[in-house]
């Protein structure tokens, strides 16, 4: 029997409304994106990657990730790092702001994060993983998450080898990108791996990898037997796909409906970040939301060289002059 997308599940004690999780994503998951995702159809939104370093020594960038607005719940914040204690304590900073859950990222593959002996790293080491997830879960109340690849070379399966042992832990869900860390995003996602993990663990599994239309989504949840998919690059500056994968109506939008988003979260990214941090911050949104053939490639490049936001804003709302009666409609239906 197909599970409809659309249904709630649990991580233990959270409900989840929909069996679409947004990722986290370094550089992109800001409020204003996870807010977003919410708005389209995603049941749980998540954190960009959190350095438990990083809070354990008070960093002033860092703590901003702890920022969170009760109607994001449900939430997961990720945390990244090394040490067991360390990492505890970050959990319990990210528990006292807020966060549903505290999901901690064994998949990273970027090199200074794996250097560091953290992210995907960790899948090589499962004794010291299996210790983090012991140690986070013991520090917190909210369920604990894991996030891997299925390792750091190609064709390895060591996720598929710790993960029972991270469910002993206390791990109460596991996401699996089917990747290996040396594959970075190349290739594809091998979600026979997937499947294979269902059947080891008696947790919810989240299928991460290609997750880029419903249909692909439907196959995954039929196929596999997970209890969600997440979404990641299809996501960036296309909130439709996700709205789309989460059962809602397909159909590319029109240039006023894209305009109109794009502002809408450009202002709400500089209410979060600033107008200076934010300006560099939306550059790479800009193609992303503008590419796809959406419009001329040279109007983007045009954006770019731009020197403020306002002057941005006003470039946007003058190729598509009706974009406005769009974001004022949007701006009314917001909580």
């Amino acid at each position: 029997m197909a599970v409809d997308i659309r249904s709630p599940w649990r991580i233990r004690d959270v409900e989840i409304p929909t069996r679409v999780v947004l990722a986290p994503m370094a550089g992109v998951s800001v409020q204003a994106f996870r807010r977003q995702g919410r708005r389209f159809g995603a049941g749980l939104v998540c954190s960009e990657m959190v350095s438990c370093a990083g809070l354990q020594h008070g960093n002033e960038r860092t703590l901003g990730y702890l920022r969170l607005g009760r109607d994001e719940t449900p939430l997961a914040v990720q945390i990244f790092g090394s040490e067991p204690g360390v990492m505890a304590e970050a959990a319990r900073m990210v528990e006292d702001a807020g966060a549903d859950i505290v999901d901690v990222n064994f998949g990273c593959p970027v090199r200074k994060v794996t250097k560091t002996g953290a992210g995907a790293t960790l899948l090589e080491d499962p004794d010291r993983a299996c210790g983090i997830v012991a140690a986070v879960a013991e520090a917190v109340d909210v369920p604990v998450t894991v996030k891997m690849r299925r390792g750091l070379a190609n064709g390895s399966r060591s996720a598929l080898e710790v993960a029972p042992r991270l469910v002993e832990a206390g791990a109460a869900s596991l996401t699996l990108h089917p990747r290996s860390a040396k594959q970075m995003y190349t290739g594809t996602a091998d979600h026979s791996l997937t499947a294979e993990l269902v059947e080891l663990v008696d947790v919810p599994v989240v299928a991460s990898g290609d997750v880029v239309s419903r249909q692909r989504a439907q196959e995954l949840l039929d196929q596999t037997g997970c209890a969600a998919v997440m979404v990641g690059r299809a996501a960036q500056g296309n909130p439709w796909a996700v709205g789309e994968i989460a059962g809602g109506a397909a159909g590319d939008p029109s240039r006023e409906e894209i305009v109109a988003e794009l502002v809408l979260f450009m202002r709400a990214t500089v209410d979060e970040l600033g107008e200076q941090r934010a300006t560099g911050f939306l550059k790479k949104f800009y193609g992303w939301y503008l590419g796809h053939g959406r419009f001329p490639k040279p109007f983007k490049q045009e954006l770019v060289q731009l020197g403020t936001l306002a002057e941005v804003e006003a470039r946007l709302f003058d190729a598509a002059p009706r974009a406005r009666d769009v974001l004022d409609r949007l701006r009314a239906a917001l909580p």
